[in-house]
């Protein structure tokens, strides 16, 4: 189902939720398993200064948000720095 990036339209919530949870619940998984290599890996002492690093938990910081725009938020992150 091919749904619009920036309005549900005439979709609810629940729709959305519906449409979107397994996708979401995925990513969330890959980007802990991701920070959970890193925290594996030799040498992560020495990445945990690095601007990259520093980027994924601002932007998990801004996910916790509870009003829109989150996803404008994440992407200034990226373009402001």
């Amino acid at each position: 189902m091919q749904m619009s990036q920036t309005s549900p339209g005439n979709l609810t919530a629940a729709d959305v939720l519906d449409a979107y949870f397994l996708e979401a619940r995925a990513r969330l998984i890959e980007l802990a398993a991701t920070l959970d290599r890193i925290d594996r890996a030799a040498g992560s002492q020495a990445v945990q200064s690095d601007a990259r690093l520093k980027f994924i938990h601002d932007s998990l910081q801004t996910l916790q948000r509870t009003q829109p725009g989150r996803a404008k938020a994440v992407q200034e992150l990226y373009s402001l720095k």
